[in-house]
């Protein structure tokens, strides 16, 4: 198989770029690895914001332990919800998660309820919580989006722009490529290429946006919980534009809208929303002192 990726019109050129490493013959792959890089990550930033607002890092440390297997469980089923004519004759393809197929808005409905909870038990502010999780999670979310880079998946259309991306046909899912594409291949070194959007590298470049934003605001949010709308309204945006460049989407049943995107979308007005009314509020506290 050819594990070549080429970006053409920036003149980098990838001979080689493995899927996994191997040790004694046990193959643990990019994606797993950057995943984990990602978490560690995530849970780094999320301790030194802890401790900058004067709560104590080791919460953070017992939250991502149970929000790491709550997301997982949920970004499965999320995503076999969502695909399930590939599943139901199969039912125990459900749970091999080698094969692929989580998604992160799963992941992010599962780290919020478990957020929830943690908070329940520990009798800790849920909002305050999510403002310093915020920081870590799309910090997770920069790092995470290169393991998709290693498995040449979650890319988008046909494309000959700056940052187009060059994959070889037998490297990808056939039922990623489109007729565009197809219409569009290329022949390198014998080869056949698809030459796409890497919706991985806008995702990652969006959220490197995002996270700058945050860094910015949290001194200057009015409410507890301002923080994660202000997370929920960026992420939102970035998904609606980005999703719609991809070829692999979701979508509810035979309807053709995708999942994703109408998501984002509800995403954005729900924080929107959210932030208008409680900077009113803080506004008329602010007022009566």
């Amino acid at each position: 198989m050819n594990m070549s990726i080429n970006f053409p019109h920036l003149g980098i050129y990838l001979d080689h770029v493995g899927k996994f490493i191997s040790v004694n013959g046990f193959h643990i792959a990019y994606y797993g690895i950057i995943m984990g890089c990602s978490i560690l990550l995530g849970l780094y930033l999320a301790e030194r914001e802890a401790k900058r607002t004067g709560q104590n890092p080791d919460t953070y440390t017992d939250l991502v332990i149970y929000a790491i297997v709550v997301s997982i469980i949920c970004a499965r089923t999320y995503y076999v919800i969502f695909s399930w004519d590939n599943y139901k004759n199969d039912l125990l393809s459900i749970f091999n998660l080698r094969q692929g197929g989580i998604a992160i808005y799963g992941a992010v409905i599962g780290a919020v309820a478990t957020v929830f909870v943690y908070s329940r038990v520990k009798k800790l502010s849920f909002t305050r919580m999510l403002d310093t999780a915020c920081i870590g999670l799309v910090a997770g979310q920069i790092l995470g989006r290169w393991g998709n880079f290693f498995n040449r998946e979650a890319f988008g259309g046909y494309t000959d722009g700056l940052f187009a991306m060059q994959l070889p046909v037998n490297a990808v899912r056939a039922h990623e490529i489109t007729d565009q594409m197809w219409a569009h291949v290329q022949l390198i070194g014998g080869e056949q290429f698809i030459q796409v959007h890497p919706t991985f590298l806008y995702e990652s470049l969006w959220n490197l946006g995002v996270i700058c934003v945050l860094y910015w605001y949290r001194t200057r949010k009015k409410f507890q919980g301002e923080l994660f709308l202000t997370y929920l309204l960026g992420y939102g945006l970035g998904r609606i534009w980005i999703e719609g460049l991809r070829t692999d989407q979701l979508q509810i049943g035979g309807t053709g809208i995708p999942v994703s995107q109408m998501l984002a979308g509800v995403l954005i007005v729900f924080s929107l929303c959210m932030i208008v009314k409680g900077r009113k509020t803080a506004k008329v506290k602010e007022q009566n002192g």
